[in-house]
Formats: structure tokens, C-alpha cells, sequence
């Protein structure tokens, strides 16, 4: 006997939120539960995937599930349900993908292993100047 995936199958509102909208809605829902240390990265032009990453810790795996799902419960308000949610079970990174916002939330060290802020960010800030003095300079 074999078993069909079960395929979910979402639809953003009509009107669809901007993705600013749908931000708000996040930082709201980051701020509701007291996430820690949030980032928010604009990857437009980047990638495809997404317009924005919002990185953020959480105290503890509890805390991790529970700031991820107040981020579902507080998109559901502007009528956006989650594309897709992974990670609840361990609850050591939960990613939760609302479509044109991303948000990874993560305990602190699991943040400091994967490094998603400096991943994203590399080549976004020009060359510092060598300092006076310096060799180079």
C-alpha cells in the first residue's frame, strides 16, 4: 500500500500585504513575545526566495516554539497563512516562510553555529580604508 503526501496548498489574500506590511506584522508578533536580538535582512536582488530574512533568538526551545508561532498567529491577522513551517519538534531553529518575508528563529548558540546575518550580508559593506600609517595605505 502506498501513501500520498499530503499537499497543503496556501493562498495569500487578495490584495496580498506588501511585504512591509507583513514585517510589521513579524517585528509585532517579535516584540509581543520578546524575541531577542532580531535582524532584519533585505535580500531583494539577492535572491528569489524572498524579499526579507528576519533572524531572531529565542531563550529557549520553548520560547523558540512559542515566538514562531505567535509570528504565525499575528500573519494570520493581514490574512497570510505560512507557506511552510519547519522545526517545531526540536524547536532549536524554527523557520517559519510567509512567501515574501522569511523569519528564522533560533536559540543563540544554533544562531552563532549557522551565521545567516553574516551569510547574507558579506559584500554589502564597501571596503574599509586602511587605516593611516598602515601598510597598505
Amino acid at each position: 500500500m502506498t501513501t500520498q503526501a499530503h499537499v497543503i496548498k496556501t493562498r495569500m489574500p487578495d490584495p496580498a500585504p506588501s511585504p512591509e506590511a507583513l514585517l510589521e506584522q513579524v517585528h509585532a508578533a517579535l516584540e509581543e513575545m520578546k524575541a531577542k536580538d532580531a535582524v532584519e535582512i533585505d535580500v531583494r536582488g539577492k535572491t528569489s526566495i524572498a524579499d526579507y530574512l528576519v533572524v531572531v533568538s529565542g531563550t529557549s526551545t520553548r520560547h523558540v516554539k512559542s515566538v514562531a508561532d505567535e509570528v504565525v498567529k499575528f500573519s494570520k491577522k493581514c490574512g497570510v497563512m505560512p507557506l511552510g513551517v519547519e522545526g517545531e519538534r526540536e524547536a532549536e531553529w524554527v523557520l517559519v516562510d510567509l512567501g515574501d518575508v522569511i523569519v528564522h528563529v533560533m536559540l543563540p548558540r544554533v544562531r552563532e553555529f549557522y551565521a545567516l546575518e553574516r551569510l547574507w550580508t558579506v559584500g554589502d559593506q564597501p571596503p574599509e580604508a586602511p587605516a593611516e600609517g598602515s601598510p597598505e595605505a
